[in-house]
């Protein structure tokens, strides 16, 4: 390990406005996933490579000159008397420190390196109500810098903030003088976001997802082996100049956009392999997309909304329908994400299911000096490369990054190893790039993915069926409610036709002994037990009996002491 010289540079701001006023939308989120979550988890980061011959005091002017130009940089959020940090403050003034880490000699593998320290800046939640919200290192070599790596606070800041924060950075120091600001500011934003215009764009947003959640499979990815709410996640590494030419050619021959293209193979692929006729998706958008906002500096974010339906014959027929589709998810991902979830939660008692972030894919190609924090700049373009990473938990089955399109195909992927091992995981990512290669020239056929692809769909026993949209499994959900009213014997059958679309719905008969229970319990205890067990879905009809059957008989022929749905007022026999 070569010798370092460690020391603090502070530096001091002024000539800012001061300003107050309410938090966006976008804020509140993200301040409660603050307080709530691991901050290695919620923090973000990325590292700036400094131009040679840059000296340190052009590093830290042009770091004042960014703090000076965008409030969020500036601001804090005040605590008020309700323990809610409501309201946020832009400082005038200020100061902010950065850390520089000097070698001799910079390690061999120096981007790595300055990766491994900007993600252990990511440790620690940020004090919203007084810290500065970049957490600053510069690392140089005999004195010069070569690397400027920062955490970021995600209540002022998303990938696409930080994306126009290094594009700005790198301007100044190679001497350029930045245009005026257009874009919205966070306080500007919110005072939008109040108005009768930004309250209807909000309700639209919910009744969107409610849309989806009642009617989608409630979770993409419900087979044997998908149980659990988190779990460490290895990340996958795609790198391909072969991929990229293929992403091309389909771009071309279909005529549509590039990232149009590869969200509906990712989706294909992910339908297909998960054996479902639709694929429900978070796509997290920073609404960048709406004028005013494409170069904001704050935290915007929030996720979109997808569902494709996958009963389609062939390629071309749902690379149709998902422009449409994916502009109107955009539409409408923006909300109040405390109303989001007082809406999931009815929405999802009501109907018996439980809402899963199961498949997220987070194209961010499009975005000014992409954030990348996977791989060296000045490495290579391989022809295919699969390259393994770090684990991360997290509550999804898969999660994914587009990072560039072009000149290669930069895809980084974290599958749930319960579902997929390591060589299914590489599978997958090689089948993506057949199935791109094969729609840059002839319109696919979906009964061919299999062959064509080698990602083969999820295996169930016949004790799953489809019930409400959902792969259900029955025995599942009887010993799910069983364990959740403590051992009691219950027995669920898919043969009755009291579903919300007419088709094969769900009954579950409950031997309630000498237990005082009614429907509604039953279903609450349910509910309560759901997360975590996609092949589980609320029976719609409890009915509760004395005694399990005995001998020949049946559940069925048992004497009925109440039955009802367990969502409203249940109806007893003796009424």
């Amino acid at each position: 390990m070569t010798s370092t010289n460690t020391f603090t540079v502070t530096a001091g701001y002024s000539g800012g406005a001061e300003r107050r006023g309410p938090v966006t939308i976008g804020q509140a989120n993200m301040i409660r996933c603050i307080l709530r979550d691991d901050p290695v988890h919620i923090n973000i980061h990325d590292v700036w490579p400094v131009p040679a011959g840059t000296r340190l005091e052009s590093v830290v002017e042009a770091l004042r000159t960014l703090v000076l130009r965008h409030e969020a940089l500036r601001t804090t959020f005040a605590l008020g008397p309700d323990g809610l940090h409501s309201e946020q403050v832009v400082a005038a003034e200020g100061e902010f420190t950065l850390t520089v880490v000097d070698h001799q000699v910079l390690p061999e593998d120096s981007w790595r390196y300055a990766e491994s320290v900007a993600r252990q800046a990511r440790h620690g939640r940020f004090r919203l109500d007084r810290e500065f919200p970049l957490r600053l290192t510069v690392i140089t070599a005999a004195g010069a810098p070569t690397y400027t790596v920062l955490a970021a606070s995600h209540a002022v800041a998303d990938a696409g903030a930080i994306a126009v924060l290094r594009e700005e950075w790198l301007a100044l120091l190679a001497g350029r003088e930045l245009p005026p600001l257009t874009a919205l500011t966070p306080i500007e934003l919110a005072a939008a976001e109040a108005t009768p215009e930004g309250q209807r764009k909000s309700q639209s947003s919910l009744r969107h997802w409610e849309q989806i959640i009642r009617t989608g499979p409630q979770a993409v990815f419900a087979e044997p082996g998908a149980e659990g709410v988190e779990g460490k996640h290895p990340q996958l590494t795609l790198r391909s100049r072969r991929a990229a030419l293929a992403l091309a050619r389909a771009a071309r021959r279909t005529g549509s956009p590039p990232a149009t293209v590869l969200l509906t193979a990712w989706c294909t692929l992910i339908g297909h392999r998960a054996g479902q006729t639709s694929c429900v998706v978070a796509v997290p958008t920073s609404n960048r997309f709406q004028a005013g906002l494409a170069r904001t500096v704050g935290t915007l974010s929030q996720d979109a909304l997808l569902r494709l339906d996958l009963a389609v014959p062939s390629f071309d027929a749902l690379l149709r329908k998902a422009w449409g589709a994916a502009l109107n998810a955009y539409r409408h991902s923006t909300f109040d994400s405390v109303r989001l979830w007082e809406m999931i939660d009815r929405t999802t008692f009501e109907r018996g299911s439980s809402f899963a972030r199961d498949v997220v894919f987070n194209d961010v190609s499009a975005l000014p000096a992409t954030l990348v924090s996977t791989a060296d700049w000045d490495r290579a373009e391989p022809e295919l490369e699969l390259s393994w990473g770090p684990d991360q938990v997290l509550p999804t089955r898969v999660l994914a990054f587009a990072y560039q399109h072009d000149p290669l195909l930069h895809l980084s992927i974290w599958a749930d190893p319960a579902l997929f091992t390591r060589e299914e995981a590489e599978n997958f990512l090689l089948g993506l790039v057949r199935l791109l290669e094969a729609v840059g020239t002839v319109d696919v056929p979906f009964d061919s993915l299999t062959g064509l692809t080698g990602v083969r769909p999820a295996e169930r026993g016949a004790d799953w069926t489809g019930v409400d949209g959902c792969w259900v499994s029955p025995p599942a959900v009887a010993r799910a409610l069983g364990t959740a009213l403590g051992g009691l014997p219950v027995h669920v059958t898919a043969d009755d036709p009291v579903g919300p679309d007419g088709g094969p719905g769900l009954t579950a008969y409950i031997a309630a002994g000498d237990t005082v229970l009614t429907p509604a319990g039953a279903h609450t205890a349910l509910m309560k037990a759901l997360p975590g067990r996609p092949g589980v879905l609320a029976p719609h009809r409890y009915v509760i009996v004395q005694d399990p059957p005995a001998g020949a008989g049946t559940w069925a022929q048992q004497q009925v002491l109440v039955e009802g749905n367990g969502r409203e007022r249940p109806v007893g026999h003796d009424d």
